[in-house]
C-alpha cells in the first residue's frame, strides 16, 4: 500500500507539475516582455541622439532577447538557471557593457562607415575596371601625333586660355577648362596654332597631359557604370558586364581618348546619378552625414555635367525625376509626416538649385576673369562687350571691309590729339553770331567726342548718283574728288566763304542745303593720302592717314579744338585751313561698312540700328558680360556645318550606319575613325526593342492577374527601365527636334544607358532560365552563348583597333575589309 500510494503520488506530481510551471513560465514571459519593451524605449530614446541604427537582430546589450525561453520541467529550469549562472567550458562569459554618456552600449554597436566609402565604394571590382579602362586608353596616348578632328576646337581654346584671349564658344566652359588646366600644368604656352585636323603638332605642345584629361575621366566612368548596376539590384556580373562593354566599345574609347568632351560629360553625368541611386540607401537616416553627402556630390556633379556641354541638361533632368519618384514613395509612407516631407523637399529643391546655379556661374566667372584680351570672336559680341576687352577695338575693324568704294559708309575719326568723330545733326548755325556776324544758316557740321549714328557718313562720287556700292565696285584712290553725304539727313558735307562761328580767320564747314539763293553747293573734296605706299595708293580703312581737301578753296578739314556756345551744344568746331600741313587735319576712317539699299528710308534705318562702337575700354560688369555672353550662346550657333559629309540623324545611330573619320595621316595611309563595336551596337538595339516588348507582355499579363514573375523580380525589372530605358529616351530623342548639324558622338550619352540596359537585358534572360522556368540545361547553354557573344566583341574591338588608335600604316586592302558602305567610301573618295 504505501509503495502503490508513493507511486500513484509520484504520477500525480509529475502530471501536476507541467501545469505549474506553465502558469509560472507565462508569468515570466510577460514579466520579460514587458521589461524588454521598457529596456527597448530607453534604448531608442537614447540612440536617437547618436544618431546610430539599433540592429534589432542581435539586440542592444540591454534588452532581454525577444523570443521567450524554451518551456522546461522544474529540474531542467534549474538546470538551466544554474547553467546560465555558470558559463560553460568554451563558451565567453558575459561581460559588463560600457556605457557612453548617453547611456548607449558600445560593445555590440556598429560605427558608421566613413562618407567617402560610401560615395565612391572603392571595391576591387571597381579598381580592376577603372585600371583596364585606363590602360586601354593611355596606351600610346601621343599617338597620332596630329591634331585629330575637334581637337581643332578645344586644343585652340586651351591656347587661347594661355594667352588670356577672349574666344566665343557655344557650349559652356567647364570642360575646356579642365584642358587648359591640364596644358598649364605641363608648361603649353598657347603659341601652336590649331589651324586644320592633321595638322603635326609641335614637340613642345603638351598633347599627352592634354589627353590624358579626357582618358582619366573617361576611365572613371567604367567603375561608374559598375556600381550604377548594382545599386539597381543587379547582380555584380551584370555591373561588370556593362562596364566591360563600354571598355571595348572603341567608339566610347575613341571618344574619351583624344582631346573631346563626351568623357568628361558622361562621367559627370552618370556619378551624379549613382550618387542620388545611393540616397535611396539612407531613406531611414535623413539629414545625416552620409545623406549629405551623396545629395550635396550629386549636385555637384551633375552641375558640373551642365557645365561642359547643355545636353547634360538632360541627365540633370533625368536625376531630378528619379529623386522626384523617390520623394512620391515616400509620400506614400504614412510613418513621415506632412512637416517631414515638406522639409525634405524644400532640402532637395533648395541644394539642386543652389548647387548647380553656383557652379555654373563660377565656371563663367572663371572663363570671363581669364579671358580679358580681344580675340578672333569678338564680332559676335555687342560693341560695348567687346570695348570691354583689351584691344577690342582694333579687333572689330580687322572684321569690316578694307577699301574704301563709292557707296562705302564711314566714321571719320579725328587721328592725332583729341579723340572725336566728324558729325553733323539737324540742327543750323545761327542767322546772327552774338558779335554780329552772319552766317550760311546751313547745318551744323561738328566734331563729337562720343559714338553716335550721326557720325555716319556715305563716300559718294560726283558722277553716280546713287549711294549704294556698285558692281564693279569704284575704290577711292589718291587723289579722287568725292562727296561726303550725311547718312541720316543726307546733306553733302560742305564748305563757303563764311568765317567760322568760334573761328572766324577759317571757313565755316556745314551740310549743305538749298535756299534757292546765290550760294551754290561747294561739295567737292579731294582725298589726299598721307601713307599710300602703303596701300597701293588705296583709300583704307584705319591704315590709311587722310586729308580732305576742299576743291574750291584748297583749304584742308580741320579740327579747330574749340567748343561751340550752347546752340552747337558744346560740340568741337570744324573749320576749313589754308595751312594744310598739320595734325589737326589728319583723319582716317574708323569704322566702315558697305551701303546695300538705295532707299532713304531703308538706309536710315540701316543707320539707325547700327551699334556704335565705344572709343575706350569699358569697365562692364562681370554680371552684365555674363547676360549678354549667355543670350549669344544661345542664339549663335557656330557648330552648325551645313552639309558636312560625315552628318548623320539619329535613325542612322541606332545601326551604326555612318562614323566620321577623325584623322588621315598626310604621309602614309594611317588613320582614326569614329565607329563604334558593331556587335555591341546592334546588340543593345535589339535590347531596347526586347525591353520594351517584353515590358508590355508583362504588363498585361499582369492585368489578366498572371503573375510571370515574382514581385521583387517585377520591381526591378521596372527599375530598370525607369532608369536605363528613360534615361536613354531623355538622352536621344530631343536630338530630332534639334536643328542642327548631327554626328555620331552626339548619340555617346544615350548609348551609354542602352549599354546598361543591354547588359540588364542579358541577366534578365538568365534568370528567366535558370529562375523562373527552372530550365538549367538552358541556363548553361545561354550562358555558353553569352560567352561566344563576348568572343565576338573583343574580335570586333581587336580589328578595329588600328583605326581606334591610329598606330597603324593600312593598305588598300585593309581599308576595304573593314569598310563598310557610307563611311568608308567617303573616305576612299576623299582620298
Amino acid at each position: 500500500m504505501d509503495a502503490a500510494t508513493a507511486g500513484v503520488r509520484n504520477r500525480k506530481n509529475k502530471v501536476a507539475s507541467p501545469k505549474i510551471d506553465k502558469k509560472q513560465q507565462q508569468h515570466g514571459e510577460n514579466e520579460t516582455e514587458e521589461h524588454s519593451d521598457t529596456l527597448i524605449k530607453k534604448s531608442i530614446e537614447q540612440l536617437k541622439h547618436l544618431n546610430e541604427k539599433i540592429n534589432r537582430d542581435s539586440g542592444d546589450g540591454e534588452s532581454a532577447p525577444d523570443t521567450p525561453p524554451p518551456e522546461t520541467a522544474p529540474d531542467d529550469a534549474s538546470t538551466a538557471s544554474t547553467d546560465s549562472s555558470t558559463p560553460k567550458k568554451g563558451t565567453s562569459s558575459p561581460k559588463p557593457q560600457k556605457k557612453s554618456k548617453t547611456g548607449a552600449s558600445t560593445a555590440t554597436a556598429k560605427a558608421p562607415p566613413p562618407p567617402l566609402e560610401l560615395s565612391l565604394r572603392l571595391d576591387g571590382m571597381s579598381i580592376t575596371l577603372f585600371l583596364l579602362s585606363f590602360v586601354t586608353r593611355v596606351w600610346k596616348l601621343d599617338t597620332p601625333k596630329g591634331i585629330v578632328f575637334d581637337e581643332l576646337h578645344y586644343g585652340k581654346y586651351a591656347g587661347l586660355y594661355m594667352q588670356n584671349t577672349f574666344f566665343f564658344d557655344s557650349q559652356p566652359p567647364l570642360g575646356k577648362q579642365l584642358i587648359a588646366l591640364a596644358a598649364y600644368l605641363a608648361g603649353f604656352d598657347g603659341s601652336f596654332k590649331f589651324d586644320r585636323i592633321g595638322t603635326p603638332y609641335d614637340p613642345l605642345v603638351p598633347v599627352s597631359a592634354m589627353r590624358v584629361v579626357p582618358a582619366f575621366f573617361g576611365s572613371l566612368l567604367m567603375p561608374t557604370i559598375y556600381n550604377i548596376m548594382v545599386e539597381l539590384g543587379l547582380s555584380h556580373y551584370a555591373g561588370a558586364l556593362a562596364a566591360f562593354l563600354a571598355i571595348f566599345d572603341n567608339a566610347v574609347l575613341a571618344q574619351s581618348r583624344y582631346i573631346l568632351m563626351e568623357g568628361i560629360l558622361m562621367f559627370f553625368g552618370l556619378f551624379g546619378l549613382l550618387c542620388i541611386l545611393k540616397l535611396r540607401r539612407f531613406y531611414h537616416q535623413p539629414y545625416s552625414l552620409p545623406w549629405f553627402c551623396c545629395l550635396i556630390v550629386g549636385a555637384i556633379s551633375l552641375g558640373a555635367c551642365v557645365c561642359v556641354r547643355y545636353f547634360g541638361i538632360f541627365t540633370l533632368l533625368l536625376g531630378v525625376g528619379i529623386m522626384a519618384r523617390d520623394f512620391w514613395e515616400m509620400v506614400g509612407d504614412r510613418k513621415v509626416t506632412e512637416r517631414q516631407l515638406l522639409g525634405h523637399f524644400l532640402t532637395r529643391a533648395a541644394i539642386f538649385t543652389i548647387i548647380p546655379i553656383t557652379i555654373y556661374i563660377s565656371t563663367f566667372y572663371v572663363h570671363l576673369s581669364l579671358l580679358y584680351k580681344a580675340g578672333p570672336n569678338d564680332n559676335i559680341m555687342t560693341s560695348a562687350f567687346q570695348a570691354s576687352l583689351e584691344g577690342g577695338l582694333a579687333s572689330i575693324i580687322s572684321n569690316q571691309p578694307v577699301t574704301v568704294v563709292h557707296g562705302s559708309q564711314v566714321t571719320l575719326r579725328h587721328t592725332h590729339g583729341r579723340t572725336c568723330w566728324l558729325h553733323s545733326h539737324d540742327a543750323l548755325y545761327p542767322v546772327k553770331y552774338q558779335d554780329g556776324r552772319g552766317s550760311s544758316h546751313q547745318q551744323q557740321v561738328t566734331c563729337y567726342s562720343y559714338k553716335d549714328v550721326n557720325n555716319w557718313w556715305i563716300v559718294k562720287k560726283p558722277d553716280i548718283e546713287e549711294l549704294v556700292v556698285t558692281e564693279p565696285q569704284e575704290p577711292i584712290k589718291n587723289g579722287d574728288i568725292i562727296q561726303l553725304v550725311h547718312g541720316l539727313t543726307s546733306r553733302a558735307l560742305n564748305a563757303h566763304d563764311v568765317a567760322a562761328a568760334v573761328s572766324p580767320h577759317n571757313q565755316e564747314v556745314a551740310a549743305y542745303i538749298d535756299y534757292n539763293v546765290s550760294m551754290p553747293a561747294q561739295s567737292d573734296w579731294r582725298v589726299e593720302l598721307l601713307n599710300p605706299e602703303h596701300t597701293n595708293g588705296y583709300w583704307h580703312a584705319v591704315e590709311s592717314l587722310v586729308r580732305l581737301i576742299h576743291l574750291n578753296s584748297s583749304q584742308a578739314l580741320k579740327f579747330s579744338g574749340r567748343q561751340l556756345p550752347d546752340w552747337g551744344f558744346r560740340q568741337h568746331e570744324i573749320v576749313t585751313d589754308k595751312i594744310i600741313d598739320q595734325e589737326d587735319t589728319i583723319w582716317n576712317v574708323e569704322e566702315h561698312r558697305y551701303t546695300r539699299s538705295d532707299d532713304k528710308k531703308e538706309r536710315e534705318k540701316e543707320i539707325l540700328r547700327s551699334e556704335m562702337i565705344p572709343m575706350e575700354r569699358k569697365n562692364l560688369t562681370f554680371w552684365s558680360k555674363l547676360y549678354e555672353l549667355q543670350y549669344k550662346m544661345l542664339f549663335n550657333n557656330q557648330e552648325n556645318v551645313a552639309g558636312h559629309m560625315y552628318a548623320s540623324e539619329p535613325l542612322d545611330w541606332l545601326t551604326l550606319k555612318r562614323g566620321v573619320a577623325y584623322w588621315i595621316s598626310a604621309n602614309s595611309n594611317a588613320q582614326v575613325h569614329f565607329i563604334g563595336n558593331i556587335v555591341i551596337w546592334l546588340s543593345g538595339t535589339l535590347a531596347l526593342v526586347s525591353y520594351t516588348g517584353l515590358f508590355i507582355v508583362y504588363l498585361l499579363r499582369r492585368q489578366r492577374a498572371c503573375y510571370d514573375l515574382p514581385e521583387g523580380a517585377w520591381n526591378k525589372f521596372c527599375t530598370i527601365g525607369e532608369v536605363f530605358g528613360i534615361g536613354f529616351a531623355v538622352h536621344y530623342f530631343p536630338y530630332f527636334l534639334v536643328d542642327r548639324t548631327l554626328f555620331l558622338h552626339h548619340y555617346m550619352p544615350a548609348y551609354l544607358f542602352k549599354l546598361c540596359l543591354l547588359a540588364a537585358m542579358v541577366e534578365h534572360g538568365h534568370d528567366l532560365l535558370a529562375g523562373y522556368l527552372k530550365a538549367p540545361r538552358l541556363a548553361k547553354i545561354y550562358l555558353g552563348g553569352v560567352g561566344l557573344w563576348l568572343a565576338s566583341i573583343l574580335y570586333v574591338f581587336w580589328y578595329f583597333t588600328p583605326i581606334t588608335y591610329g598606330i597603324q600604316d593600312l593598305t588598300p586592302d585593309q581599308v576595304m575589309s573593314m569598310a563598310w558602305r557610307d563611311t568608308w567610301d567617303l573616305i576612299i573618295h576623299k582620298q
